[in-house]
Parts: structure tokens; C-alpha cells; sequence
């Protein structure tokens, strides 16, 4: 494959979306994450899976350009973090997050909220947009079960219907790379496999863009997904194709006592295995 970047001998491939080389991430002394070594590719959908405390949201806040390793090296969309504007590479990747939701004001209209996305910007000011764009917007919400919120304002949202609109702001971009942090939490379970069964035929669209997804639930898995990363106390204890990473073996070891993994119709299950007084998990 042919090589599109270079930086102090350092190379990426340029089908290589995300390409991270023996990364840590280090705060008050602790390591969060690492050493990680890891490659997207462009017609690759993952998903990084773990209990709490894993490192999930610190490596996808890496991979979207939001944080700087301590040490190794990030790659994203061709370029090398700490090498180039973090803000041109934000701009090219569609993120779902708490952080992004906790940013929304309460009185923000959701059909300005998804519009302004495609500006960069979180809201509508006095900028004015043509109609392909509001066209556009009413497509996404409409795709993922959200047209009937389009006058309501953020404020006045539940969870869920928080998630759903989050979501069409995402892809309303059309980004390279679209990072989804557990997107169907917080939803009941008719939004959830709505919104589920919307990623999926997303997921299976060749002309889709490359996805990561963060979830602690097997079960919120959508059909199309290519790859697994489980992660456990920021170390990978398994990643690859999706059917090699999600095994009953992988899953407890992660989480520390014995899961069961079923699959079913292309849909991940998961379950204790065997009861036990007291239980293993760990908070």
C-alpha cells in the first residue's frame, strides 16, 4: 500500500483511518489507557467494548481528536496528532457523546441543532442555510425516528430522545469517521432497536463512513459491525474480527466472572453463566 504521510519517519497508510502505535494516556501518575496498538480501516465498523473503568472514552477521545496520547503516536484521517490542526480533523469526524450533550443549551431548537452541523457549529446563530441543507436534516432525523422533535428544544427532551437527535447530528456531516459513545444508552427498548436497526443498515452501506462504537452492552451491538476491541483497566484483552473478539472466553475475562455469548439472527447476547454468591464484578 502506498504511503500519503510522513512526519519524522513515521508513516501511515492512507487507507488507515485511525492507525495508533503503542499509545498511552496518563493522568495524576495513572495509566488510563495503554500501551494500545490499533488500525480502522475505511470500510471497517468496530466496536470497543468493556466494564467501567476500561478506557473506552479515553482511547475514542484520542481517536476523535479530542485528547493527546502521553506517549506513542496517533494518526487520524491521514494526519499525526500533535503535527497538525486538531480543529480541521474534528470537522471531518461525526462524534455522539455525553460530553457533546452536556454543551447543548436547553433552549436549543433540535432542527437548528442538526442543521448547524454541517457548519461546524454547535447551534444556530444568525446564519443562514439553503435548502438542501434543511432537506438534509429532515432526512437524518427522519431515519433515525426523530422528525416529530424537529420544533422541540433540547431542554424538553428525554434521554433517549437526546441520543436519537445527537445521532442525526452526527452523520449530517457526512463525515470520514463517525465515533458513536454509547449511543443507544439511556433509550427504552422501542427507541433503542429503532435506532439499532438504523446503524445497522448504516453499518452495511458500502458508501457508509468508517464507525466506532462504545458500548458496555453486547446486546446494543447493531448488525453490519465488523470488528471487537474489548479493553479491560485500559489494557486490549482481545481485538479483531468481531466473531473472534466476542467469545464467551474473552468476554470473561474482561469482566471478570463467567459470561456466556450467544449469537442470534446477527446479534450479540450476553449472560452469567452460572450463579455465584456474591459475585466477581468489579464497579
Amino acid at each position: 500500500m502506498g504511503v500519503v504521510k510522513q512526519t519524522d519517519e513515521l508513516v501511515t497508510d492512507p487507507d488507515l483511518l485511525v492507525d495508533m502505535r503503542d499509545v498511552t494516556f496518563v493522568r495524576g501518575g495513572q495509566t488510563l489507557v495503554g500501551p494500545v496498538t490499533w488500525q480502522v480501516e475505511l470500510d471497517e465498523r468496530w466496536v470497543v467494548v468493556g466494564p467501567n473503568g476500561a478506557g473506552k472514552t479515553t482511547l475514542i477521545r484520542m481517536a476523535s481528536a479530542q485528547e493527546f496520547p502521553s506517549s506513542g503516536n496517533v494518526f487520524i484521517l491521514g494526519e499525526r496528532i500533535g503535527a497538525t490542526d486538531m480543529r480541521d480533523l474534528r470537522a471531518a469526524i461525526g462524534v455522539t457523546s455525553s460530553a457533546v450533550a452536556h454543551r447543548v443549551p436547553d433552549e436549543e431548537r433540535v432542527g437548528d441543532l442538526v442543521v448547524s452541523a454541517g457548519y461546524a457549529i454547535l447551534g444556530r446563530w444568525r446564519e443562514q442555510y439553503e435548502a438542501q441543507d434543511y432537506d438534509q436534516a429532515l432526512e437524518v432525523l427522519e431515519q433515525v425516528g426523530a422528525m416529530h422533535l424537529i420544533d422541540r428544544t433540547w431542554g424538553t427532551l428525554s434521554d433517549g430522545e437526546k441520543k436519537r437527535v445527537l445521532v442525526a447530528r452526527a452523520v449530517m456531516t457526512n463525515p470520514e469517521l463517525l465515533i458513536l459513545d454509547e449511543p443507544a444508552a439511556g433509550m427504552d427498548l422501542g427507541g433503542r432497536e429503532d435506532l439499532l436497526a438504523y446503524l445497522g443498515e448504516l453499518a452495511m452501506d458500502p458508501d457508509a463512513p468508517a464507525m466506532v462504537m462504545i458500548t458496555h452492552h453486547l446486546e446494543e451491538i447493531p448488525e453490519g459491525f465488523t470488528h471487537a476491541m474489548l479493553l479491560d483497566e485500559g489494557e486490549v484483552v482481545a481485538q479483531g474480527l468481531i466473531d473472534d473478539v466476542l467469545t464467551s472466553d474473552n468476554v470473561s475475562h474482561a469482566y471478570h466472572q463467567p459470561i456466556e455469548v450467544t449469537r442470534d439472527g446477527g446479534r450479540y447476547f450476553a449472560r452469567r453463566a452460572r450463579a455465584k454468591r456474591g459475585g466477581a464484578h468489579r464497579a
